[in-house]
């Protein structure tokens, strides 16, 4: 496991440590805490492993837990299964190449370029890989300068997203930053995700609170509400399908949410 791999691992497990308070594990509060959520000791106790164990994974010293001592520690932090499973992937490792942006392959283009409602394809750092007109029409994908073509950095640092995206705006944007918490970790270190956390930091005042908390997600289907300039308020139902070729591309359809079945 690599320097930046085992930092991510001890973020994470500190970040879900303080989110727990003694008393609702039924555990008892002796004195004043200087820091809110559970003590390193008391996670050590619940998961049945040494302190000194512990103060290792936080601080990332090279150790490597053992998928039982993982299991355990999921268990004593009241993990979803989500954070589970992220948990699990950081303590294995990312083990990945420099990353390179990807690009999509024809069969997945035709398709998009076949569908009426709006859609577009994403790669593992969130960039824009492709879009069809309809995308185009809601989004204004192609205004975009090509340093912006990419999903957080067009949701978070564009002006004109928090007005596309209305009082919904910060629910959707952290969302979308959970979700790509559980991507960035295991390719932490890669120059290309440090640029892009770089931008992110830069251009979005709310970025770097929302960041600290190490909230994972994954891509779930739901509905949108846009504010657009010359259509009003819109609804559309979206949902994400990975592609086979590459599991790091995802296609996003958005359907009119008044749409007929079927259409």
């Amino acid at each position: 496991m690599a320097e930046h791999e085992r930092r991510e691992l001890g973020d994470f497990l500190r970040a879900r440590r303080g989110r727990l308070s003694p008393e609702s594990l039924g555990l008892p509060r002796h004195r004043r805490r200087r820091t809110p959520g559970l003590r390193r000791e008391e996670v050590a106790e619940l998961a049945g492993i040494g302190v000194d164990w512990y103060v290792r994974l936080e601080q990332g010293r090279p150790v490597r837990p053992s998928a039982a001592t993982i299991d355990a520690l999921a268990r004593a932090l009241r993990l979803s299964d989500l954070e589970h499973q992220h948990l699990r992937a950081l303590a294995g490792g990312g083990g990945h190449r420099r990353f390179q942006p990807e690009t999509a392959p024809p069969s997945l283009l035709r398709l998009l370029e076949g569908l009426s409602q709006p859609a577009y394809v994403t790669g593992r750092r969130r960039d824009l890989v492709a879009w069809n007109a309809a995308a185009d029409a809601v989004f204004d994908f192609s205004a975009l300068a090509a340093d912006e073509r990419n999903i957080l950095v067009s949701m978070l640092t564009v002006p004109r997203s928090r007005t596309l995206f209305g009082p919904g705006w910060a629910d959707e944007a952290q969302r979308m930053v959970a979700q790509f918490r559980a991507t960035h970790d295991l390719w932490a270190g890669d120059p290309a995700f440090l640029d892009l956390l770089r931008r992110l930091r830069q251009g979005c005042p709310e970025f770097e609170g929302w960041w600290d908390r190490h909230e994972v997600g994954r891509p779930v289907s739901g509905r949108k509400t846009l504010h657009h300039p010359t259509r009003g308020v819109i609804a559309f139902d979206h949902a994400s399908f990975q592609a086979n070729d590459d599991p790091g591309l995802k296609l996003v359809i958005y359907t009119p949410a008044d749409a007929p079945a079927g259409e």
